[in-house]
């Protein structure tokens, strides 16, 4: 990185309007980090420690919590201390490093979601191959991919933007993302661009399409079968069906609203543009835990088991 930029703060000007009520929203960040730690910790841990739900499906979900864990400490952190704070100055390598974290985040949700539309396509649509299919060394090697090649592909992209001298340090965001330090250069970003852009339909296409074309072939499979086997498929499906419509729409309006800088007020666009590292850390292990028999069971009886305990031993006092 440049000698120069190492030394270079950035102003995160976002912050401008939520400074009216930025205690109102320091405490609304701080619960809902606490709340994505506690649920997200939770569930991850009782795929862990249940030998019965070492299935590389309960792992897949596992991999996905534990990326969105990833995804909120990069973004809630800086969240809170900036809301906390009179300027909202950040050093470029830190920013740099946000910027790296949160895309490295937003790229492994995809190639993971794409993982897990794969088991279940060969659990429902080639069930007879599924142990040779899915094996743990499968699960492993495309865990591996998940987090690597969205890590190599990002450190290219950053250290693509390190190479730019910046003639400006005012980023209009709440949070730092690399096309938004890359526009505050006064050179040549053209290699910059061309290459966020490759990046992006590499990153998004591909998963998206193999989901799509999974479903397709699932729902085929689900019609030519029995009410009772369309229900048990469902059951394991609609969980996935909606944390990927709900992450690839949150993070559309986060690519449009940067390319395209429509006439949407600045408020909610910084909203939405983060909605995609609001919701899904939160609701992801809500929507597992409660769908999914295996995890909700184990949930009540690790809390509620508990409690029963508590009250007997009270009630024998």
């Amino acid at each position: 990185m440049d000698y120069y930029n190492n030394f270079t703060l950035l102003t995160l000007e976002g912050y401008v309007e939520l400074q009216k009520y930025r205690y109102l929203y320091f405490i609304l960040a701080f619960l809902a980090y606490i709340l994505i730690v506690c649920f997200n910790v939770v569930v991850i841990s009782i795929i862990f420690t249940n030998k019965q739900l070492h299935e590389p499906m309960y792992i897949f979900i596992a991999a996905l919590l534990g990326n969105a864990l990833f995804g909120a400490t990069a973004f809630y952190p800086r969240l809170m201390n900036d809301l906390l704070s009179e300027r909202q100055i950040v050093s470029y390598p830190a920013c740099m490093f946000q910027a790296f974290c949160i895309y490295t985040y937003g790229a492994s949700e995809f190639t993971l979601l794409s993982a897990m539309a794969y088991d279940r396509y060969v659990s429902i649509c080639k069930p007879l191959q599924y142990g040779t299919l899915v094996k743990i060394h499968t699960v492993k090697k495309l865990l591996f991919f998940s987090w690597f090649l969205p890590c190599c592909q990002n450190s290219v992209a950053m250290l693509l933007t390190s190479q730019l001298q910046l003639c400006k340090f005012i980023l209009n965001r709440i949070y730092c993302d690399n096309y938004s330090i890359v526009k505050l250069s006064c050179g040549d970003t053209h290699v910059n661009y061309i290459y966020g852009l490759c990046g992006l339909v590499i990153t998004v296409l591909p998963p998206v399409t193999f989901i799509v074309y999974s479903y397709i072939r699932i729902l085929s499979v689900c019609l030519q079968n029995s009410k009772d086997f369309r229900r048990k498929a469902l059951h394991t499906c609609i969980p996935h069906i909606f944390i990927f419509i709900n992450f690839s729409v949150n993070s559309c309006f986060e690519i449009i609203n940067n390319r395209l800088q429509g006439n949407i007020p600045h408020i909610i666009c910084m909203i939405m543009s983060a909605e995609y590292l609001f919701i899904p850390p939160l609701f992801n292990p809500i929507i597992y835990g409660l769908k999914l028999q295996e995890i909700l069971k184990r949930i009540k009886r690790l809390f509620f088991v508990k409690r029963k305990h508590k009250f007997i031993f009270s009630v024998r006092v």
